[in-house]
């Protein structure tokens, strides 16, 4: 049975101050390394404002979906690109991958970044939005309460980083939450790491989101 392979977490330069590749670039290596869905989840932090070069939040807004607007413009329906974001709010390190965002939630939802993961939960379920904490036992990252999360990142690629992913395996399944995986794409070499295997081609959201509450896929290690 042929398997559909997704790229989870995968950041871009024109928004990602640390990404080195551009749009171009990540999606010729996405289609080089069989992946047939890649969300793009660029940094939504005071870091990506301040790149932006403006603090109007429209304009922010702007600047950050042009980076996923230039990538599924590359892809020309050759992959299926989804809009997600890895937000930062100001004051604490932990990073926090959030599927099923729109443009109309981002510019109606303005300052997220000032906001915390305590005030952007319930603000994300009123919107069918799902949390999910990175590489949640990275150096430097916390463990939050496990009632403002829908799951965590139990495999994280990077090569750069340990995030000890034995543990946070482990820690999802005690708390029976969502798991995913990903590269955690940043550069050339961070291509084809990792990602999920599905047994149908995840196309939305809202398809990745059914596929992980089913448990109906499996990891690339």
């Amino acid at each position: 049975m042929k398997k559909f392979l997704v790229e989870t977490h995968a950041h871009s330069s024109e928004v990602s101050s640390c990404a080195r590749c551009d749009a171009k670039e990540l999606t010729k290596l996405m289609l080089k390394h069989d992946y047939s869905t890649v969300f793009i989840t660029n940094h939504l932090s005071e870091s990506t404002i301040r790149k932006s070069g403006t603090s109007d939040w429209n304009k922010v807004i702007d600047f950050f979906l042009d980076g996923f607007e230039l990538i599924k413009t590359e892809a020309n329906g050759r992959l299926n690109v989804l809009l997600s974001m890895e937000i930062n709010f100001n004051g604490e390190d932990n990073d926090y991958l959030v599927y099923g965002i729109t443009e109309k939630f981002l510019r109606k939802n303005r300052h997220l970044t000032e906001m915390s993961l305590r005030t952007f939960y319930p603000l994300a379920k009123r919107h069918g939005l799902y949390v999910i904490q990175a590489h949640p036992f990275r150096f430097g990252s916390r463990i939050k309460d496990s009632k403002y999360l829908d799951g965590y990142e139990i495999f994280n690629g990077n090569p750069r980083h340990n995030s000890n992913n034995d543990i946070a395996k482990v820690w999802a399944s005690k708390y029976e939450k969502l798991t995913t995986a990903g590269s955690d794409f940043h550069q050339t070499e961070d291509a084809g790491i990792s990602g999920m295997y599905f047994n149908k081609e995840i196309k939305s959201t809202e398809d990745f989101i059914n596929a992980l509450k089913s448990g109906d896929y499996s990891i690339k290690y």
